[in-house]
């Protein structure tokens, strides 16, 4: 029988975390290492859409997750959120035509997974949407809608947690289409980690191991607005009073800093080092090391939880509350710095977790999981013809 053909879709640097860990267990599986006597094989594609295109990043990420490199390249950039999916979608059209895959695999919630979603179900090809189920619950952030419609278009969804196979099952998703499965997240962080470890980025800048602030702001809620900017620079200020802070600083957030005006203010700072944007081991060293992080990020959130190190998200609500759970996050009103400076004041006063805390199958097996469910599904709706 001919192999089952996967197609991949990625288009920022997350996605490509959550992607390695799945594609490195499809090639186990086809050596025979899990799974082993199955007759599905696999055949897989890697189509890197460049919504985030910084060349040099891109290529130190691939490196980083050992991931090979993209069998297709689309340079399809920023603009507008209807500008970009529109070229995005425009994009993949000849793509998904062209490669007729059996399943299309997307992971997250950026506009690359809703456009490659929306391409692929129009044309008649099954979705697996890895992390479906998580809600915030603020229809503010374009995320939010993303995961919702992609979810709904979806045919084999993969969740990171209980209440996500909950939500799903609230929203009308059939039972049998969901699979509880972990986080991919976390099976690359696991590979990662121990050589995070060796490279040791906070010594290699001065910072003091578990004594240092890290920080990194990129959503449109905290940057986009000067007044914002200027008071989340405000924090940083007054964090960096407390213990010295690593503020890695993508170029639009530079843009954002000095349309505020407050730029020059941080880098005059001896206590603030900006940092260019940091490649994956680079950013889990930093992570891996930090008294405490402040972020907006979601995948942040999730990662130091497991790592062990206290998270304060600049956000009122967040798509990962069994971080909240495992008390290693604490949401911040981002427009309130005295809320976000009392929690650190908190963190700093309690002793550091002795460890991370694991949820649920965030056991660095999610991708194995998964590619098992899709090789039973392969069976019966691919080589089985129906």
């Amino acid at each position: 029988m001919r192999p089952v053909r996967l197609l991949h879709v990625v288009g920022t640097r997350p996605n490509f975390m959550k992607t390695a860990p799945i594609m490195a267990a499809v090639d186990r599986w086809n050596e025979g290492s899990l799974g082993g006597g199955h007759r599905v094989r696999f055949e897989q594609r890697l189509v890197h859409t460049g919504q985030h295109y910084d060349a040099a990043m891109s290529s130190v990420f691939f490196d980083d997750l050992n991931l090979r490199k993209p069998d297709i390249y689309l340079d399809v950039r920023s603009g507008s959120h209807a500008e970009q999916t529109a070229r995005l979608m425009t994009a993949l059209e000849p793509i998904v035509v062209a490669q007729s895959p059996d399943l299309t695999l997307v992971v997250g919630d950026v506009n690359s997974t809703l456009a490659a979603a929306l391409v692929s179900v129009k044309l008649g090809i099954p979705i697996a949407h890895i992390e479906s189920g998580l809600r915030s619950g603020d229809w503010g952030m374009p995320e939010e809608i993303n995961r919702m419609v992609t979810d709904r278009v979806s045919r084999l969804l993969f969740t990171t947690s209980a209440s996500a196979t909950t939500q799903l099952l609230r929203e009308g998703v059939p039972d049998e289409w969901q699979y509880f499965v972990g986080n991919t997240m976390i099976d690359c962080m696991e590979t990662t980690l121990p050589i995070a470890a060796r490279r040791a980025t906070g010594a290699g800048l001065g910072l003091p191991p578990r004594g240092y602030a890290l920080v990194t702001l990129h959503r449109p809620s905290n940057v986009d607005h000067p007044r914002q900017m200027k008071r989340m620079a405000g924090v940083i200020t007054q964090i960096a009073g407390r213990l010295p802070v690593a503020f890695p600083v993508h170029a639009r957030t530079a843009s954002a800093l000095a349309a505020a005006g407050a730029l020059s203010e941080l880098e005059q700072n001896p206590a603030v080092s900006l940092l260019p944007p940091l490649g994956y081991v680079d950013f889990l060293s930093l992570m891996a090391e930090a008294r405490l992080v402040l972020t907006d990020s979601g995948g942040i959130q999730a990662e130091t939880c497991v790592a062990g190190t206290p998270c304060i998200t600049a956000r009122t609500t967040t798509e990962w509350a069994e971080t909240l759970e495992a008390g290693m996050n604490t949401l911040a009103d981002p427009y309130n710095p005295e809320a976000i400076l009392d929690v650190v004041d908190v963190v700093l006063d309690q002793p550091l977790p002795q460890a991370g805390v694991r949820p649920p199958l965030w056991d660095g097996h999610a991708a194995d999981r998964i590619v098992t469910v899709i090789a039973e599904w392969a069976k019966c709706a691919v080589q089985g013809g129906h």
